[in-house]
């Protein structure tokens, strides 16, 4: 059994259990444990490496952030790395990029060469790249993860983890330097057998204008103006400690933010956040397990996508959705999802899943899969 008590080792901990022959292996086995979902669950796009947050954007495609494929580079000796086993990172400056996906399931790429790294071969390799992505108006916003000099990024200067605008032209520019904002601003609980530099930035919501982003392994909740204006709405490790938040979502004037916890998987251990815009936070749910997913629908009901759900350590094929009524009861929603990843809803009211987001290689086998609700 893996014990991994910081944020990037838990995540790290979903690649290193999968053999490659579990993601490559009997597709017929994967759509049957997916089909005996409670709901109708069919593949809405394939061929897509490690994806991970996903948005439909104003033109009414669906745009996906791709960890990618990491990349040998190394910058050991160039500045601080993340500790073993989960470091030392090795990385590349064009492994990742965004798709768009249309209404048929055809992926093109939107946005391409962004950088992309990977954990030790120790921890399975796991990789981070694109995290999120977000539309102000017509502008879209790449969240990174995989990038920083601490995860072998080797450009000089290293590409920090921040925000990306994509420019109308295509070109792109980065508005806000988080690498730089978590040196300068540390939190009060991070974890010092799994530290990371750079930070491993998860999940990214648009808002009123401004950007808002979380981060699972130093623990906390930022604003990002378009401007480039960085800000901490709540250190979330300060009242609840080392509990990995991983994703974030709007409702009312409210965040509601959901967390992976630490690894072995204790089913019921993980739970969601309610943190008002000044920075209170209060437990909303309880009972929840490895959550990397929240949306809510226009019922005022919560759907919380949880990546793997049995005990002890990370199980592909245990990944669920749960739909949170308003009266806290619990409703199983579909099943048998293989580390899924992140989650949207769609205009047609249907659920959006990236799924096999973790795992070791081959390239290509993530997917996106779409999930009627009642």
């Amino acid at each position: 059994m893996i014990k991994c008590l910081g944020a990037s080792c838990a995540l790290a901990a979903l690649a290193a259990l999968v053999a490659p022959s579990a993601i490559a292996g009997d597709n017929a086995q994967k759509r049957a444990a997916v089909a005996a979902a409670p709901n109708a669950v069919s593949a809405f796009a394939t061929g897509l490496n490690n994806p991970r947050g996903l948005k439909f954007g104003p033109d009414g495609n669906l745009y996906v952030a791709e960890g990618g494929i990491g990349g040998m580079d190394s910058t050991e000796g160039c500045c601080e790395q993340v500790i073993s086993p989960v470091g030392p990172y090795t990385g590349s400056i064009t492994g990742s990029r965004v798709s768009k996906i249309d209404h048929n399931g055809v992926r093109t790429t939107a946005v391409d060469n962004l950088p992309s790294s990977q954990t030790s071969a120790a921890l399975g390799s796991l990789i981070s790249g694109a995290a999120d992505v977000a539309f102000v108006g017509d502008t879209l916003y790449i969240l990174l993860s995989g990038a920083g000099c601490s995860h072998g990024v080797s450009q000089v200067p290293a590409l920090p983890n921040g925000v990306i605008r994509v420019n109308p032209d295509g070109s792109l520019d980065i508005i806000a330097n988080l690498s730089a904002f978590q040196t300068a601003f540390p939190v009060k609980n991070p974890e010092p057998d799994d530290f990371e530099p750079d930070g491993t930035w998860y999940s990214m919501i648009a808002v009123g204008g401004d950007l808002y982003a979380v981060e699972p392994n130093h623990g906390e909740l930022d604003k990002i103006k378009t401007s480039g204006q960085i800000s901490r709405v709540v250190d979330i490790s300060a009242s609840q400690g080392h509990i990995v938040p991983t994703v974030i979502a709007l409702h009312g004037n409210n965040f509601y933010v959901g967390n992976l916890n630490t690894f072995p998987v204790v089913p019921g251990s993980s739970k969601i956040l309610k943190i008002t815009p000044s920075g209170q936070v209060n437990v909303a749910v309880q009972g929840l397990t490895t959550v990397l997913g929240i949306v809510f629908d226009g019922r005022d009901r919560m759907y919380v996508l949880e990546s793997s759900t049995a005990p002890g350590d990370p199980t592909p094929f245990t990944g669920k959705v749960v739909r949170v009524d308003p009266s806290g009861r619990q409703t199983e929603i579909a099943s048998g999802l293989f580390f899924p990843t992140g989650m949207t809803l769609g205009p047609d009211g249907a659920l959006y899943v990236s799924n096999v987001g973790f795992g070791p290689p081959p390239v290509g086998m993530g997917e996106i899969l779409r999930i009627t609700v009642p």
